[in-house]
């Protein structure tokens, strides 16, 4: 399995999904371990299993087994923490934001990786997951620590592309079992 499979895999419809694939595998303003981090833990968000095997396998040719587990760290903690601060923004009742989350999440203070790409990580996973209230959060932090505008936009952007792969490709493996054999 390969990002080269992926974009094999995906059908002529989803062409620009494939030279976004192939954009976001080259993206220019996050160095390598920054990009392969951010698309690995974006694929692990995407929940599909030909998305994560496929980008696992070149991830771990481009990142330390430090960086694979702090990838795989930030996807799990935001999908806890996700949901959590997503219900305390959407509930509309501000007592549930002042009591504490009774979460552990110590991974965060010491992720085994440069700070600002661990929270590029965990911002790309955030907007995967869509909660407005954390990519507001890791933006804020990333900026404050002086990583560009540039550099932000491109995890979102790369979020954005694996998500769409990953919606693209189980599309077609339901369409396929329901949709009758041409005769």
């Amino acid at each position: 399995m390969s990002v080269e499979t992926l974009k094999k895999a995906l059908p002529e419809y989803a062409r620009d999904l494939k030279l976004n694939l192939s954009s976001a595998v080259a993206e220019a303003s996050l160095d390598e371990q920054q990009r392969w981090g951010t698309l690995l833990a974006s694929a692990i968000a995407s929940r599909n299993q030909q998305v994560i095997a496929a980008i696992a396998a070149d991830a771990a040719k481009a990142l330390s087994p430090k960086a694979v587990e702090a990838a795989k760290t930030a996807a799990a903690l935001m999908a806890m923490n996700n949901i959590y601060y997503r219900f305390t923004h959407l509930v509309g009742n501000d007592a549930y934001r002042t009591m504490p989350a009774r979460l552990r999440m110590s991974a965060i203070a010491n992720p085994g990786v440069d700070k600002k790409d661990f929270e590029l990580w965990s911002l790309a996973v955030s907007a995967v997951n869509g909660c407005g209230a954390c990519v507001a959060a890791h933006e804020r932090v990333l900026r404050e620590a002086g990583v560009s505008q540039e550099a932000i936009q491109a995890a979102a952007r790369i979020a954005a592309v694996i998500h769409a792969v990953a919606v693209t490709l189980e599309t077609d493996v339901v369409a396929a079992a329901v949709t009758p054999a041409a005769a």
